[in-house]
């Protein structure tokens, strides 16, 4: 008799899962530049050109700061592991601390998805910086 109660799983490699946080870091991100569309008079800024992003030199910082998280994923697919593992703690901190700091200026109803998503966001590098961090070293043949 065969127990079908208990589910088949397989061990997923540790650079797998950091580009998938990576990767769920980034949709978090896309929805809420998104859903920030919907906040009240936010696209008649947008169109106007009145955004926080009102300069080239702006746009460019921000062009590098979602840029990281991106390449990110496949870096940490294709990297060797102490190159990945020193840029998936310095940059899991660095964008924890940001997302942080994100949540705690947006209090206000309409930016309450804006907290949910920055919190996430949070969690998730975080744990990125926690998988780092715990990375499996070889054990030594002798």
């Amino acid at each position: 008799m065969t127990n079908t109660g208990n589910l088949e799983d397989f061990k997923v490699n540790l650079k797998l899962k950091l580009a998938a946080l990576w990767a769920s870091v980034m949709f978090c991100y896309i929805y809420g530049d998104y859903f920030a569309f919907y906040v009240p008079g936010q696209l008649e800024g947008f169109i106007k050109g009145e955004t926080l992003l009102d300069s080239p030199l702006k746009l460019f910082a921000a062009s590098l700061l979602m840029a990281v998280p991106a390449l990110m994923i496949f870096l940490s697919v294709a990297l060797k592991p102490k190159t990945n593992r020193y840029l998936n703690i310095i940059f899991g901190v660095l964008y924890t601390a940001i997302m942080v700091l994100i949540a705690l200026t947006s209090m206000a109803p309409w930016w309450a998805f804006s907290v949910f998503l920055a919190l996430i966001e949070s969690v998730l590098t975080s744990f990125i910086v926690w998988y780092a961090w715990r990375w499996p070293k070889l054990e030594s043949k002798t």
